[in-house]
């Protein structure tokens, strides 16, 4: 009995079957360091409207920084057809906010990774979305002005930036509170300091 080469047309499959496996195998099951915060979720409510406040439109491509289950870049696909994407440490997380995607028909539109929202490329971004503890917004204020063009928006559920940078707009929303930004024009951002 003769075997048939693996060639042509039959070996694709199993090429990218091959060519995939990596992928899979190389995703961490548990978190990289202790999480920064403990997960809670956002209610659809508070989600609306700080969607609302950061007047998110179609164009728009929203970030959530500690995604959890990537509630609010879908909730944006689905309600504007934004592109988002989420980050978060915990990739118990991620894989449920990837099959929450999926479940909503917007896998196509939005991205979700697992990594430090401390390393994550901001660029691309023109909402950004946070649920952090005070100073964990402390700490991300340096990277969103070196790296927020002029005119993205920054909303925040809860926890505001500090004195120095006092939000444009707040709201209440029972025991909820919302905060907004703008970011401004490049020279009127503070200078950034380096750590010694």
């Amino acid at each position: 009995m003769s075997r048939m080469p693996l060639s042509g047309i039959h070996a694709w499959p199993l090429a990218l079957w091959l060519a995939a496996l990596p992928a899979f195998a190389a995703e961490p099951t548990k978190p990289a360091r202790k999480l920064d915060v403990w997960y809670v979720p956002t209610t659809i409510e508070v989600i609306d409207r700080m969607l609302d406040m950061a007047n998110v439109k179609p164009l728009d491509v929203v970030y959530d920084l500690g995604c959890g289950d990537g509630r609010i870049v879908i909730r944006a696909a689905k309600k504007y057809g934004t592109r988002g994407f989420g980050v978060d440490l915990d990739p118990a997380r991620i894989r449920e906010a990837r099959a929450n995607a999926k479940q909503a028909g917007v896998e196509n539109l939005v991205t979700f990774s697992i990594g430090d929202l401390f390393e994550t490329d901001l660029k691309a971004a023109t909402v950004v979305t946070l649920y952090l503890l005070p100073e964990l917004n402390r700490r991300l204020k340096p990277k969103l002005f070196a790296e927020l063009r002029p005119g993205a928006r920054v909303v925040s559920h809860d926890f505001d930036m500090g004195r120095d940078w006092p939000p444009e707009e707040s709201v209440k929303l029972g025991t909820d509170a919302i905060y907004l930004w703008t970011m401004p024009p490049y020279e009127q951002r503070p200078a950034p300091t380096h750590a010694p």
